[in-house]
């Protein structure tokens, strides 16, 4: 089945579609840009949608639900985020369908709406117009709200999971009493929720830290990102959260009476992350034998292949994997990452060659394979093989069926730590720092982060996107604090920012 995935080395583009199609995660729709997400995927974003809705209520958040419509008159009143979005708008501007013979349907021109409507890009608009009624006092503040939902942005390019026209997400809006309250938030999504999700559950290293003024999201005072490195070397934005200042609440007139009787705006922020993910992970840890999951995340931890050439041998091989089975589900909760049971999976396919049984489950990415034949069971033990070590290298043999259970739990745990600790090495080793512009024209054209000084003015940083195509994708919060020149203009740096070409 792997000879269906187009090397890495030969089209990186083309590996990631196959790797996609291969293990079952979306396809392409009839609607231009969209996609259908299949049980494989769509498991995958449940796993994804539980770990961060944990991290989101353990730090006091709810979640709520908004319309999927906006009035155009609502993103008006936010003028920097209508611009931002006012190209990648889908418009709802009638109401009714109209059938007639010889005409086929149509729609109804008497039907034109009073004012049209926006399919959401994001909700901050319809949001902060709902909060004016529920916020009237200090005591109604800070609102936590998170709502787990789809959006739609027009876009021009697509490909599936990382730009499609529409996605689903999670977006928080949360509204406070003062800008220290509020900018604390913005951290603490980016710190304690994102990034903790994508090194803890995704094995993927992130970048932290604020973005520039020409990459911070429409409306907002300052965002924060976490900006992760894809195996191709090209950066990919994995979650952003903003600081809103007070610019919704001015927009939409939402005060509060403080403590001292005194009427003020509400100090706001928004964060989110997207499918996107889904194609971040892939593309963190996944090879030219299908998809790479960590185990944290996987729908599937572990799959149980019996083999046998007759019933008599099948029977036995079956009733082992059945009683390894339930030795698995009957491990502590807390001694497999501390939050959930093993899920696993006893693979009775002896209508297929045991070859392709296998590649099939090493083609959906599941972590640790089982294999336990006639042979194995004269020894009493069972052959595993891991995901994350392709081929004969990730096989372990003689492995005593009696203490499996454990072994494979063991294993599942390392295979989560060898995935981060393989992706941060490469990002690592792809982050390499210039100091002058000539150099840093050279270096882009290839792979990685390029950390370089700049003057931190919108016009320096324009300049190198025109000439380049590289953006700046994070102000690393733990950047050495080194003086030095901007590699354009020779102005004052304050210290190096993370440069790269990205999706």
């Amino acid at each position: 089945m792997a000879e269906k995935i187009t090397p890495r080395s030969q089209d990186y583009a083309k590996w990631y579609l196959d790797v996609v199609k291969e293990a079952q995660l979306a396809d392409h729709s009839d609607v231009r840009g969209c996609m259908v997400i299949k049980p494989n995927g769509y498991a995958l974003w449940e796993k994804m949608q539980r770990g961060l809705d944990g991290l989101f209520k353990a730090t006091g958040h709810v979640n709520a639900y908004f319309p999927l419509f906006i009035p155009m008159s609502y993103l008006a009143k936010e003028e920097e985020m209508a611009e931002g979005f006012a190209k990648e708008c889908a418009v709802v501007t009638h109401h009714r369908l109209k059938s007639e013979k010889g005409k086929g349907l149509y729609v109804d021109p008497e039907a034109k709406l009073e004012e049209p409507l926006i399919i959401r890009p994001t909700s901050e608009t319809i949001i902060w117009k709902t909060y004016k009624s529920w916020i009237q006092s200090y005591r109604d503040l800070p609102l936590l709200i998170n709502q787990w939902c789809n959006v739609v942005r027009w876009e021009m390019r697509t490909r599936l999971f990382l730009r499609t026209a529409e996605f689903l997400w999670q977006e928080g809006h949360t509204a406070h009493a003062t800008k220290k309250e509020a900018e604390d938030e913005a951290h603490m999504i980016l710190m304690d929720c994102y990034r903790r999700f994508a090194e803890e559950w995704m094995a993927m290293p992130v970048l932290v830290g604020p973005k520039s003024d020409g990459q911070k999201f429409p409306g907002a005072v300052y965002t924060l990102c976490i900006e992760a490195l894809m195996q191709d070397g090209k950066a990919l934005q994995a979650g952003t959260s903003h600081f809103l200042g007070q610019n919704f609440a001015k927009a939409f007139d939402v005060q509060f009476q403080n403590a001292q009787s005194q009427l003020e705006y509400a100090w706001a922020t928004s964060w989110g992350v997207s499918t996107r993910l889904i194609g971040g992970l892939l593309m963190t840890h996944s090879d030219d034998n299908g998809f790479v999951i960590p185990p944290r995340l996987a729908p599937t931890h572990v799959v149980i292949c019996p083999l046998g050439k007759n019933d008599a041998e099948r029977a036995q091989s079956i009733a082992a994997a059945e009683k390894l089975a339930g030795e698995l589900r009957a491990l502590p909760r807390e001694e497999f990452f501390g939050y959930e049971l093993l899920s696993m999976k006893v693979d009775t396919m002896f209508d297929k060659m045991p070859g392709f049984r296998f590649a099939e489950h090493e083609i959906r990415g599941v972590p640790v394979r089982v294999e336990i034949g006639p042979k194995d069971i004269e020894k009493h033990a069972c052959v595993l093989g891991r995901r994350d070590v392709p081929g004969k290298d990730g096989k372990q043999f003689g492995i005593p069926l009696a203490s499996a259970a454990a072994r494979i739990r063991d294993l599942l745990v390392e295979i989560q730590k060898n995935l981060f600790d393989r992706a941060k090495k490469y990002r690592d080793d792809m982050t390499r720092s210039v100091d002058s512009y000539d150099q840093f024209k050279v270096e882009i054209e290839k792979p990685g982060f390029i950390m370089a000084h700049w003057d931190g003015t919108r016009e320096t940083e324009d300049l190198i996107q025109k000439e380049t195509a590289a953006t700046i994708r994070c102000i690393p919060f733990n950047r050495d604090k080194e003086a030095g020149k901007c590699m354009v203009t020779g102005k004052p740096s304050e210290g190096r920012v993370a440069f790269a070409r990205a999706y």
